[in-house]
């Protein structure tokens, strides 16, 4: 690979490009540099496309979603950053996916771009919202064949202001526009910190020279200067948690797209159990199984989701095994925590548990039977109305009962589920559900009482996955029990009577799972 001559010029570019001059590549460099060669280079070709492509569907959603939190920040500057490239090892960067803030406010997906920023601008009436992004180099520039982030040699194609602009029905500028607004930052900006750390840098200097600026112009005897939003001394932490509570209840698009990344990952199983036979015979199948899932991810959809979960045998007890570097054996049974994100980033999360060899022995089953029962009965209590944590309490109940009938207690169930006891959760440490949608575990930052103790409302959706691990040196279980772990996971959306099972089609009981496992697999 090449080098990149990339000049970084401005605050906003610093900001918004990846910094490849400091990568040690000077001593490899062939870029050609002649004059002859930049001035054959940047003739005779094509015109370049203008051709401006209609709004995409996702864009009066974005619309309705920035209105939402406008209403919140009256007067305030909202900086919400896409992100940027991220370093895997010298001169290479993992592939670029947009913070999810930006993307549900802009509806900018798996083809947004690096170093773009979403700025609402105060106005009488609202905000106004502009995207700055770097533009796409001139073929009368070195960038054009010399800069590996976004010149056209490198990375194909990139879209002009106008083409962005009128696909996500926003108004567009250049990246280097947006110096104009760190020139003007007070103390009513407010920047989503944890997208853009080096963007973060500016905003804060700039906030900063905003305040001494002040504090020089203010009599001794006002009140000092503080960065302060509705009483809260830390209004980024303030904005971080709305963009995470904004996303709580999904919109009719955002639904669809969980009905998309739900049916893809159907077929991603689907995928997996068809080569049970081949990823068996492999000493380490549980890479087979992760590359096929992962294959259906990449062809369906714009990636994984996250990690995929790939847990034969014992692994499938270690409740995020990644390294899925184990056999498939006949006779176990396989974990598999699998989504896939498709590219509006909305992504499912599903887990279903498999005998390898297509049968369940009569304690698998047993356990798969007794967690099934635990999903059910959570599903049962995830209705409008009712709080986020009772479906966990719901899914416990019945797993305390289960591990008390087979001895694994000192306790009773009833006892074990008293506040200061918990013997049960040995078992499954876990949580029982999570909100989902853009990111696996999505709204992460909203407060408790929005989230575990928020009501549950339409629009809504997230997850339900019990499960049982029974560690193969857990003396407390009974050795036939050693070794199992299940977990059944499925994708929940509320709807104004109830709940649906987004993830319904995909076999859930044992018989309905060994009858799956005997029509694909062969």
């Amino acid at each position: 690979m090449a080098d990149s001559t990339d000049t970084i010029d401005s605050p906003a570019q610093h900001a918004a490009d990846h910094n490849n001059e400091k990568r040690p590549n000077s001593n490899r460099s062939t870029t050609p540099a002649s004059d002859t060669f930049k001035d054959y280079i940047s003739s005779q070709w094509a015109p370049q496309s203008d051709v401006l492509p209609p709004a995409r569907e996702s864009a009066a959603f974005a619309a309705a979603r920035r209105a939402r939190l406008s209403e919140k920040y009256t007067g305030q500057r909202l900086i919400i950053p896409a992100g940027r490239l991220k370093q895997r090892s010298n001169d290479t960067d993992y592939a670029f996916r947009a913070h999810s803030a930006f993307a549900h406010l802009t509806g900018w997906g798996s083809d947004s771009e690096p170093g773009a920023v979403l700025v609402l601008e105060p106005t009488p009436n609202g905000h106004d919202a502009t995207v700055y992004f770097r533009e796409r180099a001139g073929r009368d520039s070195d960038e054009f064949y010399a800069n590996p982030e976004i010149g056209e040699f490198w990375i194909g194609p990139r879209p002009s202001i106008e083409q962005v602009a009128s696909d996500l029905d926003l108004a567009v500028r250049g990246i280097a526009e947006f110096d104009g607004v760190l020139e003007t930052i007070n103390s009513e900006t407010l920047v989503n910190r944890e997208a853009d750390p080096a963007l973060t840098e500016s905003v804060d200097e700039a906030r900063l020279r905003f305040a001494a600026e002040r504090a020089l112009s203010t009599n001794a005897s006002d009140s000092p200067f503080s960065l302060e939003v509705n009483g809260e001394h830390d209004p980024d932490e303030q904005l971080a948690r709305d963009l995470s509570e904004l996303r709580l209840v999904k919109d009719a698009w955002e639904i669809e797209q969980m009905r998309l990344a739900v049916a893809a990952t159907a077929r991603g199983f689907e995928d997996v159990i068809a080569d049970l036979a081949r990823s068996s015979t492999h000493e380490r199948g549980e890479r087979l199984v992760e590359g096929v899932f992962n294959t259906r991810a990449r062809a369906d959809g714009n990636t994984v989701g996250y990690d995929t979960i790939a847990a034969s045998g014992p692994h499938a007890c270690i409740l995020h095994w990644t390294h899925n570097n184990g056999p498939v054996v006949p006779g176990d049974v396989i974990l598999i925590d699998a989504g896939v994100e498709i590219d509006s980033y909305y992504t499912a999360d599903i887990t279903r548990t498999l005998p390898v060899n297509g049968r369940f022995s009569d304690v698998q089953r047993q356990v798969y039977e007794a967690v099934r029962e635990a999903a059910d009965a959570a599903f049962a209590v995830a209705r409008p109305g009712a709080v986020f944590r009772e479906v966990h309490a719901a899914a416990m109940a019945v797993i305390a009962r289960h591990v008390a009938d087979w001895g694994m207690l000192p306790v009773t169930a009833e006892e074990a589920l008293e506040p200061d006891n918990g013997h049960h959760r040995r078992y499954m440490v876990h949580g029982t559900s999570h909100h989902l949608g853009l990111d696996v575990h999505d709204c992460a930052q909203a407060r408790r009482e929005m989230y575990m103790d928020g009501v549950i409302e339409p629009g809504m959706v997230f997850t339900i996955e019990p499960g049982l691990y029974f560690q193969p040196d857990d003396l407390t279980v009974p050795a036939e029990f050693r070794g199992i772990g299940v977990r059944i996971e499925d994708d929940i959306l509320i709807t104004a009577e109830g709940a649906e099972n987004l993830s319904a089609a995909i076999p859930r009981t044992a018989d309905d799972v060994e009858a799956w496992i005997a029509r694909l697999g062969g």
